[in-house]
């Protein structure tokens, strides 16, 4: 095989790699403020439909669950791509252009909390969840609700939690989202990482979405936030 052929081989089996796969976004915990009261996250990948890197950069007030105001940044990069790129350059790029808000909310990128679950990549998706935090002798008990009405681009979904936190021989429960709230475009959602905050006041419910598109897969991924203490 020539030297000219094998390059071309290359590049076609990336790009089929990258069409099978779809658009599916990164997940990235990018740490929690020194207070633990804000916690910022992003995700990164590649625009299928347009061959362009893009990132998302959001931040949370934690005990609110709310956006933090004028805490979200989108950028999609007008920049060719080439075999082997996965979009996280654009990640890179967000934070550094956005470094004031990141260093006025105080977010310290190691302060990342405690991962207690994490869904094993190509798992089963469960709906229920039951799993011990052994270092705090505490017991998580979980369930994700959802329903999806539509088909196709007019697909919806909509999704709550409902939370059973215990420690010191104490049970608390908790409904965590928006049990009413439809998101349009989205099939199904799956909790992909539960995080406890640094000053484990807190637990950080990372949601992936996956959402209708017109050829392969798309994922994206959003949080819920609950005090527990």
């Amino acid at each position: 095989m020539t030297k000219r052929r094998l390059v071309f081989c290359l590049i076609l089996a990336v790009a089929a790699t990258t069409a099978f796969a779809g658009d599916i976004a990164t997940f990235v915990n990018l740490g929690f403020s020194e207070d633990s009261r804000t916690f910022m996250f992003a995700q990164y990948g590649i625009d299928v439909a347009r061959s362009r890197p893009y990132a998302e950069l959001f931040t949370v007030d934690v005990p609110t669950n709310r956006f933090v105001p004028n805490g979200v940044f989108r950028q999609t990069y007008d920049v060719a791509l080439t075999p082997g790129q996965d979009g996280s350059g654009a990640l890179y790029n967000v934070v550094r252009e956005n470094a004031g808000f990141v260093n006025a909310r105080a977010i310290d990128h190691l302060r990342t909390g405690r991962l207690v679950y994490v869904r094993i990549n190509d798992s089963e998706p469960r709906d229920r969840l039951s799993f011990r935090d052994f270092e705090t002798d505490s017991r998580y008990e979980v369930t994700l609700n959802q329903r999806s009405t539509g088909t196709g681009a007019s697909v919806k979904a909509r999704f709550h939690i409902d939370f059973a936190f215990t420690a010191e021989s104490r049970t608390r429960d908790f409904t965590v989202g928006l049990p009413n709230f439809d998101r349009g475009g989205v099939r199904k959602y799956t909790i992909h990482q539960v995080i406890v905050s640094p000053d484990g006041r807190s637990v950080v419910f990372v949601v992936e979405m996956q959402m209708h598109a017109a050829a392969g897969h798309r994922v994206r991924y959003m949080v819920e936030t609950v005090t527990i203490r």
